[in-house]
Order: C-alpha cells, then sequence, then structure tokens
C-alpha cells in the first residue's frame, strides 16, 4: 500500500505537471487532527482548473493515479441525481487499498472550493490567488447543544415513528418494520449524541453516522444501543423496540434535566402502552383496544 507520503507527492505531481490545474487542497479527515489515522483514510482532494471540459472528455487521463478496482463518477450517474453545483469528480478505490475523492472546480469558483469547509488545507497554489484559511479544525462538525424545539421534534418523531414499527412486525411485514426501526434509531443516536455533548461540553465531533460515539457514552448505554440492531426475525424486531425504547426513555430524561426541558411522560406512557398492546394481539384481531383496556 502507498504511504501517505507517495500518495501526496504523486497527487502534487500530477497537478505541477498539468497547466490546467492552478491550485490543490485537501480537506475530510486527513486535515482533521482529532480525527484516528488508518489505513482507510480517503484522499479528499480538489484540483482547481482551467478548461474543465478538457478533462470530462478524456476519461482516461486519471489512469495516472494508479490501477483501480472501481470508480465513480456521480455528475454521471442517473440513479442517484448529482448535485450539479459546476464541479466534477472521481470517486476513486486503488487495488492497493488507498482511495481518492478528486473534485475538480472550475477556476471561476476558486474563492470557494472548499464550499466553507473548515477542514481544508492548500497544498498547492500556483498563481497565489486562493483565499488565505485558518488552521483547520473540526469544530463545525461538533454535537450542538439541542433549543427546546429541537429536543422536543426528537422525542415526538421517535414516539411517533415507533407506532409504525409495531403495525409493521404486527402485519408480518419486516422490511416494513426495520425500516422504521431505523427512522426511530436515528432519534435515538441524536438523543446519545445530545447526551454525549452534555457529558464532553459539547466539545467533540460523533463523526459521520456516529462512528465516535462509542468513547463518549456510559458502557451500557453502548450496549444498549447494540441491542437495536435486529437478527432479522419478528421476535428480534419486538425484542429491539423495546430495547430501544427503554434507552431513549433514560437518555431523554437526562437530557431534559440537564438541560432545562420538559420530557414528553404522557406521550412515552401513551405510546408505550400502545406499543404492548399491539404486540399482545392475537393474529387476525378485528380492533386494538377492547373494553376492558385503557390508557
Amino acid at each position: 500500500m502507498r504511504t501517505e507520503r507517495e500518495m501526496l507527492d504523486l497527487i502534487l505531481n500530477v497537478a505541477k505537471s498539468d497547466e490546467r490545474i492552478r491550485a490543490v487542497g485537501m480537506n475530510g479527515s486527513r486535515t482533521n487532527p482529532n480525527a484516528p489515522r488508518d489505513i482507510f483514510q480517503d484522499y479528499d482532494i480538489v484540483f482547481v482548473v482551467t478548461d474543465i471540459e478538457s478533462f470530462i472528455q478524456d476519461p482516461e487521463w486519471i489512469s495516472v493515479f494508479g490501477d483501480r478496482i472501481i470508480m465513480q463518477k456521480p455528475e454521471e450517474m442517473k440513479l442517484i441525481p448529482p448535485s450539479m453545483d459546476g464541479n466534477y469528480a472521481y470517486l476513486m478505490l486503488f487495488t492497493d487499498g488507498n482511495r481518492i475523492d478528486l473534485t475538480l472546480c472550475p477556476i471561476e469558483k476558486k474563492d470557494h472550493w472548499n464550499g466553507g469547509d473548515r477542514l481544508a488545507v492548500v497544498l498547492l497554489d500556483k498563481d497565489r490567488s486562493l483565499p488565505r484559511l485558518a488552521e483547520p479544525t473540526d469544530e463545525e462538525y461538533r454535537v450542538r447543544q439541542p433549543t427546546a424545539k429541537l429536543y422536543a421534534d426528537c422525542c415526538n418523531e421517535f414516539w411517533w415513528v415507533s407506532t409504525y414499527v409495531t403495525k409493521g412486525l404486527w402485519r408480518k411485514e419486516i422490511l416494513y418494520a426495520l425500516d422504521h426501526l431505523n427512522i426511530i434509531r436515528g432519534m435515538l443516536v441524536k438523543m446519545l449524541e445530545w447526551q454525549a455533548g452534555i457529558l464532553t461540553g459539547f466539545s467533540v465531533s460523533t463523526g459521520k453516522n456516529g462512528k465516535y460515539l462509542k468513547a463518549y457514552l456510559p458502557e451500557s448505554s453502548w450496549d444498549q444501543l447494540l441491542g437495536t440492531y435486529p437478527k432479522g426475525s419478528y421476535e428480534d424486531g419486538w425484542r429491539a423496540l423495546f430495547v430501544m425504547t427503554d434507552l431513549f426513555r433514560s437518555t431523554a430524561r437526562e437530557v431534559a434535566s440537564k438541560l432545562g426541558f420538559a420530557y414528553p411522560a404522557e406521550d412515552d406512557r401513551r405510546v408505550t402502552a400502545y406499543l404492548e398492546r399491539v404486540q399482545s394481539l392475537e393474529a387476525g384481531a378485528s380492533e386494538i383496544f377492547g373494553s376492558d383496556f385503557t390508557i
């Protein structure tokens, strides 16, 4: 596997030898002093170029970076619509395991080549025309303290969508149930991130998809979170749902206590009773609540 020095030398040499490439920038985890270093870190590179169309019309020019396992060109895709912001990207995974996400940025956009991302550094500026950047920081990616409204919305979304999970499990529609389980897990993770923010003074980033979250949570909370991933059976789906509601409840109550918010205890009580009632229903039942059931 080529080393970081070898990869950066290659990237810069390609740029130096091509007059159309006027500047090179890098962003992403390799510019973040707080990100763990490992073999899977991408090289998020931006070439500021003249005549961007000449690159696009020559699909072989990128072969200089090495033999590829696979490549994706987002601007050419129909299934996943591109952003169409004037840039053009090549996402490349090479046979030695390295990956470059290379974006061509038209020189007319040079003042905004990094899209405002503060995790960015200039590697080469032939014309000394790029704006001066501050030291890279992950500050904008850190967990932010929620407002009372954001907190209330998160709770509402969690308890509302949990009823969809129950419906899917009772109907034996496993894909529907699991999709909605993923939605409420997103709300749970958001609440756990706020808990992590409280514990760290809102000074850390939990990373994309919460990948660093484990480092900032009590071990018991992390273990419960892992328990919300079912194995594909309906029985395990029910188990995961109630593990999730238990963890959401305890975490949301703690966040509310620390931030001076009101936890929607009545929504919790009523919805939990509903979930438990639906779980107890026999297949083919014609109604949810009998005359002997009260919330």
